[in-house]
């Protein structure tokens, strides 16, 4: 005889499954995990996770791509004042030189002299107020390393690069110069000194992700100092390259020798603003040295 339905218990709440309080739920008391909260073991593990994520600035390599253009900028600077010294009244590239100085023969006036007149001051006094004024913006920032790779770019390209090369080479200047000048035509200083700027300033302040655009602008900015370099008759077209060339290998040389330095100084940054804002100091990426 079957058994009366009607007499059979009901099922109870605990019998059945898929409950979202029932001994079978995930978060029920008969979990594994037990309930979950804030505090639970979930939590712990999203924590090391962001934990996982903080960028860590020792990892930071010096760049190969640095290295190898800052040699051969300056290899070939010093190769070409190698050639300049075992002649230096007619040079092999003297024809070229001496086209383009006659393509710089005038007339001296109007808006050509006026930018010509503004990149020169650049290369004077008032040139140099910029490098200064920036050292003292790192050092009240408390920006050592780069107060000191702005110093060691600056001062060791100039002094070492620069005028070691104009002392070796001790090249004539072009007849009638527009502008004072001082001894030897090779290289160009303020060439060498608008694309020795151009690769501090982008190293210290301009973000990775715009300077593709920060170094066109350089590009073009250091092209017309090497014009109006020229357009004064103060130096010879190669001395102009040359400067150019020994200036931008002189500042990434420096800034592949800081790299890792300046990493650690622009994450110890970003934590310090992270903090002053109460936000988590791991969601800085990690710097690339500038």
């Amino acid at each position: 005889m079957s058994a009366n339905p009607a007499t059979e218990p009901a099922p109870t709440p605990h019998d059945r499954p898929g409950r979202p309080d029932g001994p079978g739920s995930p978060d029920g008391p008969g979990s594994p995990d037990g309930p979950r909260s804030p505090d639970g073991p979930g939590a712990g593990r999203a924590d090391g996770s962001r934990r996982s994520r903080r960028p860590d600035a020792s990892r930071v390599r010096r760049s190969p791509g640095l290295l190898t253009a800052g040699l051969l900028a300056l290899a070939a600077a010093a190769a070409t004042a190698l050639v300049v010294r075992s002649d230096i009244t007619d040079p092999p590239f003297q024809r070229l030189d001496d086209r383009w100085l006659g393509w710089m023969g005038g007339p001296h006036d109007g808006p050509y002299l006026a930018a010509a007149t503004v990149l020169n001051w650049f290369g004077g006094p008032v040139g140099a107020a910029l490098p200064l004024s920036l050292l003292l913006l790192l050092l009240f920032r408390r920006r050592w390393t780069s107060a000191g790779f702005l110093l060691a770019a600056y001062l060791g390209g100039n002094m070492l690069v620069i005028q070691g090369l104009k002392h070796l080479v001790d090249r004539p200047r072009p007849a009638d110069p527009l502008v004072r000048v001082d001894h030897g035509s090779f290289p160009s200083g303020h060439a060498a000194t608008a694309a020795l700027l151009v690769v501090v300033a982008g190293a210290l302040l301009v973000p990775a992700a715009r300077r593709r655009a920060w170094w066109y602008g350089g590009a073009v900015f250091t092209l017309a100092m090497m014009w109006s370099r020229t357009w004064l008759h103060a130096h010879w077209l190669t001395d102009t390259v040359a400067g150019a060339v020994a200036g931008a290998g002189a500042g990434l040389l420096t800034w592949w020798l800081l790299q890792p330095a300046l990493a650690r100084e622009s994450l110890r940054s970003h934590d310090r603003r992270g903090a002053a804002a109460g936000a988590d100091p791991g969601a800085a990426a990690v710097p690339d040295g500038g």
